[in-house]
């Protein structure tokens, strides 16, 4: 069935008590429940639905569109862990199931996993894979140093943060080079700092030639860029500043000094203030 783990445009064939009945490419026929119909539907009519496997494994449809579609990837959050498997939450009322047998490392409820949606070759239901790597390809060789790429952010390690570029290329930041929170999930603009011999990219968060200050220098830039403006200065409690950054208020000085210095910001009574390009 190729409609399955896709979006697809089909025609009502038939009403019964539990819904619409869609012709399939192949001959057959899908349900899509009475709760996915408005009511004024007809005989003949488009609709445009998911087809996935409801949980006896029998294609259904649905109007909701998943976070995932098949032989894509996404960052799923776990919702709960069994000894078989984890149920993700993909957007749809029954979870995508990750098998145990297809986990890369096993899960945490409430932790984000990036998820590849495949075709159970033991039968024909739509499953989660964790094992990511087997569907990774070598980045080509265009991707040169300072080039500007997107990427999703998937997981943090001990070396850095692991990102997808465009569903097949792995990267990672090193973490040496983070001076901010980064969302597990997120999608960011990052610099291709090198392209490893695997064909594994390294990356970073700023483009090549940017200065590039120490870590809590950078950590305040980072707000900077965000809002425009920190509403703390050098007559602010020290309580407050360690609150809002977690340092001192000493290192805070430091860290509007050099920043200062560097014409990147300017002081104000009320607070520090990111400098526009001209």
């Amino acid at each position: 069935m190729k409609e399955l783990g896709q979006v697809s445009k089909l025609s009502i064939n038939r009403f019964t008590d539990y819904g619409a009945y869609l012709a399939l490419s192949d001959g057959g026929e899908v349900l899509l429940p009475k709760g996915y119909l408005k009511g004024e539907e007809r005989e003949g009519d488009i609709v445009e639905v998911f087809v996935y496997t409801d949980s006896e494994d029998r294609p259904v449809a649905v109007t909701q569109k998943p976070l995932i579609f098949l032989d894509e990837f996404a960052v799923l959050e776990a919702k709960e862990v069994t000894k078989f498997g984890a149920f993700m939450d993909w957007g749809l009322p029954k979870d995508l199931f990750v098998p145990n047998s297809e986990m890369a490392k096993p899960m945490t409820p409430g932790e984000k996993y990036l998820i590849r949606l495949c075709v159970d070759f033991k039968s024909t239901r739509l499953i989660g894979v964790s094992k990511y790597r087997e569907f990774m390809y070598p980045a080509p060789k265009d991707y040169e140093p300072g080039n500007e790429v997107e990427g999703q952010i998937f997981e943090k390690t001990e070396l850095g943060y692991k990102v997808l570029l465009e569903d097949r290329y792995e990267g990672l930041i090193y973490a040496n080079e983070v001076f901010q929170p980064l969302e597990i999930g997120s999608v960011r603009k990052l610099w291709v700092k090198k392209r490893r011999e695997d064909g594994k990219l390294d990356l970073q968060l700023l483009p090549t030639g940017r200065v590039k200050y120490d870590e809590g220098s950078e950590k305040i830039l980072a707000i900077l860029e965000k809002k425009g403006f920190l509403p703390l200065h050098d007559k602010s409690d020290p309580a407050e500043i360690q609150q809002q950054l977690g340092m001192s208020k000493k290192h805070f000085k430091q860290c509007i000094g050099q920043l200062f210095r560097a014409r990147v910001i300017t002081l104000a009574a009320d607070g520090v203030y990111l400098n526009k390009e001209d």
